[in-house]
């Protein structure tokens, strides 16, 4: 009777630990969180800017004048095409032929005296040190002519090449001083087409001289022209607070384009780097740079990271660290998880 009593207790032991360990089973099944994962690996990440800019050449010039004076005649207008060595400046030459004719009378003067000091000094009338003096005043006497004769010839502007008239700064009657701009030239019709952009200091860290480009303009939306990066500058323009880099056209049509004109070009840098891209829906309190998700290394328990964004194209997210210890990413049900959740992964 004892021993089937004892009997009686273990079996019912046993049964209640039964009931406990199918219990527990499923309250964990009930707590797990359904979840679908994607498989991480790392593509190569090309990067590509949209940058935008106006057209110009790489010969435009600024014309001025070497003296400073009152302006005679400015001969061309703007948009008017000119060919090189043509006059299309001058200045009021009142002041500047008076100065070189008192030149040429102070070296007519100096050669008289130096002629004179010689014929003394031969006769011991002069010392050396007269005819010495003599023959340093006649020769800056030639010197202020030569230099004369130079600022009569640079008081008109003529066209350094054949081109186009861009800009005009001054007009007729105005005066002016030297180097002070008066008009603007490029040579057009046979110079390199240049897009000039404005870029960031992350941009400008990324392209390098012969990257590759696309350019389009407003006058032929569609049609793309294919570039080069010519150069960048070197220093931060102080107006913009931007970076110039010039996109050599290499198969431009001159005749639609013209200085000035707005164009768009998309810049493709040499430079790539390994990244991992993911769906939108896997991203959580993201904003452009960094976001968190949730990832799985063995399908039973979340784990929330904190990763950094490269770049967002149209269907996905460019990843470029926080993921370099995850297996897979958990791209469905990450809205219900919390860091150290147990889940339960279910097939796509």
């Amino acid at each position: 009777m004892r021993s089937t009593i004892t009997f009686a207790l273990m079996l019912l032991v046993l049964l209640g630990t039964a009931c406990k360990e199918t219990e527990k089973k499923t309250t964990q099944q009930e707590l797990s969180i359904p979840v679908k994962t994607m498989a991480l690996s790392q593509d190569v990440l090309t990067t590509q800017f949209s940058v935008s800019g106006q057209f110009t050449t790489d010969d435009e010039t600024i014309l001025s004048f070497k003296t400073g004076g009152v302006i005679q005649k400015i001969f061309v207008r703007e948009g008017e095409r000119v060919q090189k060595g043509q006059l299309l400046a001058t200045l009021n030459l009142t002041e500047i032929n008076a100065m070189t004719a008192q030149a040429k009378l102070a070296l007519q003067k100096a050669e008289r005296d130096f002629e004179r000091a010689q014929n003394l000094y031969r006769d011991s009338v002069a010392t050396l040190e007269q005819m010495q003096n003599a023959r340093t005043a006649l020769d800056l006497a030639k010197q202020q002519t030569t230099g004369a004769g130079f600022n009569q010839q640079s008081s008109e502007i003529r066209a350094t090449s054949s081109g186009v008239v861009l800009q005009k700064f001054a007009n007729d009657g105005q005066v002016t001083g030297p180097g002070v701009p008066v008009l603007m030239i490029n040579g057009a019709s046979s110079a390199k087409w240049l897009l000039k952009v404005a870029v960031s200091d992350k941009q400008w860290a990324a392209i390098q001289p012969g990257d590759k480009a696309e350019v389009v303009s407003d006058v032929l939306p569609d049609t793309k022209m294919d570039a080069v990066v010519l150069k960048k500058a070197e220093g931060i323009d102080p107006q913009s607070g931007t970076f110039q880099v010039w996109l050599q056209l290499t198969n431009p049509d001159r005749s639609t384009l013209a200085a000035g004109l707005f164009g768009k070009a998309i810049l493709y840098p040499k430079q790539s780097q390994q990244a991992w891209a993911i769906p939108y829906d896997a991203i959580l309190d993201g904003d452009a740079r960094e976001a968190f998700v949730f990832i799985t290394n063995d399908g039973k328990t979340a784990e929330k990271v904190k990763i950094k964004i490269s770049r967002i194209d149209k269907n996905k997210v460019w990843v470029s660290a926080g993921l370099e210890n995850a297996r897979n990413l958990i791209i469905s049900g990450s809205a219900y998880l919390n860091d150290g959740a147990s889940i339960s992964v279910v097939e796509p």
